[in-house]
């Protein structure tokens, strides 16, 4: 008989011990929010999805070398001296490479961060974008590029040109020595 009420004392105790934990928590502001209709403001350093300033970018392809998931592809054309059209780089600098293509595979990539850390040029930088759910995984293969197929052409055309004619110029200038 002692034994049941040992164990109904400590039965009603537990009870109260919940119950007194559960009132303390029960006046606490919530930290729940009701998500499609609130958003959630993200901190200044989270890994969401990455953008990418194409006027920052030099092609140097480190980002590429960093990736350890091989999210990234890029491709690029040397600038040729007769190019028309040669800008001068952000940092004060003549632009050595044409981005011609510039892609990231986010099915691919794992927010680490890497490519970020390893570009020179700050090109490459995590958004606060973090809502990025789509139907279609082809949806996820995000394409930078500023220059049209045409252009492109024009670009790898101009070079192959002074690749050329440095080729030609070159032996004529060996022989005369």
């Amino acid at each position: 008989m002692m034994q049941y009420l040992k164990t109904i004392y400590a039965g009603i105790t537990s009870t109260f011990t919940g119950m007194k934990i559960t009132s303390r928590h029960l006046f606490v502001k919530k930290v729940t929010i009701q998500y499609p209709d609130q958003k959630f403001t993200m901190p200044e350093r989270a890994r969401n999805r990455l953008t990418l300033e194409m006027s920052k970018c030099n092609g140097c392809n480190s980002c590429v070398v960093a990736c350890p998931v091989n999210c990234i592809e890029i491709d690029t054309v040397r600038v040729s001296p007769e190019d028309p059209h040669q800008e001068v780089h952000f940092n004060g600098k003549d632009r050595k490479m044409w981005v011609t293509r510039y892609e990231i595979d986010f099915a691919k990539c794992c927010y680490c961060g890497l490519c970020v850390a390893a570009c020179p040029s700050d090109a490459v930088t995590h958004s606060v974008e973090y809502e990025y759910s789509v139907y279609n995984r082809d949806s996820l293969l995000y394409k930078f590029q500023t220059l049209t197929p045409e252009q492109v052409k024009e670009k790898e055309r101009l070079y192959a040109e002074f690749k050329a004619k440095e080729k030609t110029v070159k032996p004529t200038e060996k022989g005369a020595e």
